[in-house]
């Protein structure tokens, strides 16, 4: 879906912040300054979603998981929308400490859910006392509320899309530390070299975040529609392969017995 930059306009995507908050690094993405604001250059922007959105779609191809985190009150809901369509990972709730770095420990919180759930269903947490059974449903409420977004996160993701960089500075450090490929909406009061896609853009409004998640996640979508289809071809061809199978090879006729043979046999008859 190609991105136009009218459409960026009216969602309010070229909005910066005051001039006296911007980051100087930010200066080749800004257009202009208006009433004290930096505004955002559009046609780079445009440019940016392109380039994320082509690298990201690759990814999406390759089987990797997409790791969505925002937990800002503007863009949580967003978030969990677009990404929970195309069955990716998101965080909205605060960002678990070690989540990337210590992501074993994570797993093992994420199996506790599980556990949890068996328990239920063989009818083990009958057993328990009334305390331990509220004990037990606190847990399993707070576990959900964290991590349940990404309970199908089997592996570290493949890469990282983020909104607001300042915010979810932690996030950041930690796929920094790992190399997991950093994809982020960068307003101009953040630093883009900390980012390896920057996406310039107002990451405080709603729209504008609404707008860039949803070239983004077509993207996405795209990538795994692109797996999905290559993964169908292939089955195809080993079925045809199975079907086609080789002919039965011919017996090799008997050889026939020698002329001489043959004469002198019947010469004895």
């Amino acid at each position: 879906m190609a991105v136009e930059v009218k459409e960026l306009l009216e969602a309010g995507v070229h909005f910066g912040h005051l001039t006296r908050k911007w980051d100087p690094n930010m200066a080749p993405y800004v257009y202009m300054e208006r009433n004290g604001i930096h505004i955002i250059n559009l046609y780079k922007t445009a440019a940016k979603i392109e380039e994320a959105g082509e690298a990201l779609a690759k990814i999406a191809a390759s089987g990797r998981k997409i790791l969505f985190v925002a937990t800002k009150k503007q863009a949580k809901d967003i978030v969990a929308e677009k990404a929970g369509n195309i069955n990716m990972p998101f965080i909205t709730e605060r960002w678990p400490g070690g989540m990337l770095t210590n992501f074993v420990t994570i797993r093992k919180a994420i199996k506790k859910m599980a556990t949890i759930d068996r328990m239920k269903k063989d009818g083990t947490f009958l057993t328990l006392s009334k305390k331990e059974r509220l004990q037990v449903d606190r847990l399993r409420a707070k576990l959900e509320k964290n991590l349940g977004s990404i309970v199908d996160m089997t592996r570290l993701p493949g890469a990282l899309f983020v909104v607001d960089i300042k915010r979810e500075h932690i996030a950041i450090k930690e796929a920094q530390k790992l190399n997991i490929p950093i994809f982020a909406m960068v307003d101009t009061n953040s630093d883009p070299r900390q980012v390896d896609y920057v996406i310039p853009a107002n990451d405080d409004a709603s729209k504008s975040i609404d707008k860039i998640l949803t070239h983004v996640t077509e993207a996405v979508k795209g990538g795994l529609n692109a797996r999905k289809a290559e993964k169908e071809a292939k089955a195809e061809g080993k079925t045809e392969t199975k079907a086609a199978k080789p002919e039965a090879k011919a017996k090799p006729a008997k050889k026939e017995a020698p002329a001489k043979k043959v004469a002198a046999a019947n010469e004895e008859e």
